[in-house]
């Protein structure tokens, strides 16, 4: 029933194993009526380096798993594992508006017992890496839509996590700004080789970045099918064979959202 993280002997993370094992996971809520079934039953891993998205209809549990996994609540039943601490990533971005780009970082470094003396360097060396060079000063309200998701990013990445969680953090820039992000975080992920579980509610995004994407069922939330995505990196929305994945991963979250209709 408890979330767990995975440590070697000597107290470091684990190199083996998954980086995160969902195991029969169910989640309840108490309502006025009555206790809420929201996931059901979920069994999933998300191997070391891999980039594995959660789709599914509005209110199917996806954020809730999200939540699980990084430890922020408890599954009703089953087991949850990680290697180490996962980061979070929001859709907002969370920001501390009073501080600078670069101590939204640091604050992060600092937490992680980073010595002082080395967390600018390190902060400037995270916002380089989400192409962000000279923006250490700058205040929040400064920063454009997609500046201030891409230091929430470094900051998740200064937490050094291997589980990098993700709940929609594009969904609420433009499409222009969300299509460069895509490039900029497939590019980060494999830089990095950290394991990625990336909620969205769009079909075309999960397509683009995945190596694999998973579909919950309408509430309650179960695993209803899994796809591989061999279409080589780079790739763009508007590519072929990602349009024709997208069109039949469409088909069956539509036949989910028909058959939770009917109840």
């Amino acid at each position: 029933m408890a979330t767990t993280l995975a440590k070697a002997a000597d107290g470091g993370t684990q190199t083996t194993g998954p980086a995160a094992r969902i195991e029969h996971v169910s989640k309840s809520f108490a309502t006025p009526a009555g206790q809420q079934l929201v996931l059901d039953d979920i069994t999933l891993d998300v191997a070391p380096g891999e980039f594995v998205t959660l789709l599914g209809a509005s209110g199917c549990g996806k954020s809730t798993l999200l939540n699980l996994v990084a430890g922020l609540d408890r599954p009703s039943s089953g087991e949850i594992s990680t290697q180490g601490r996962p980061a979070l990533m929001f859709q907002e971005h969370a920001l501390f508006p009073w501080l600078t780009a670069g101590k939204n970082i640091e604050l992060a470094l600092k937490l992680r017992g980073v010595a002082k003396a080395d967390r600018r360097t390190r902060a400037e060396e995270l916002l380089e890496l989400v192409r962000l060079n000279g923006a250490y000063g700058k205040r929040v309200h400064e920063l454009s839509g997609g500046m201030r998701q891409r230091v929430a990013l470094a900051r998740a990445l200064a937490q050094d996590s291997r589980l990098l969680l993700m709940d929609e953090p594009f969904a609420a820039l433009d499409a222009i700004t969300r299509d460069v992000l895509h490039d900029e975080l497939t590019r980060i992920w494999r830089e990095t080789n950290v394991s990625v579980l990336f909620v969205t509610h769009n079909v075309r995004e999960a397509v683009r970045l995945a190596e694999r994407v998973v579909l919950l069922s309408s509430r309650p939330g179960r695993v209803a099918h899994e796809w591989r995505v061999d279409i080589p990196q780079p790739r763009r929305i508007e590519d072929t064979a990602v349009a024709e994945l997208s069109v039949e991963i469409t088909e069956q979250l539509r036949g989910e959202i028909r058959r939770h209709g009917q109840h």
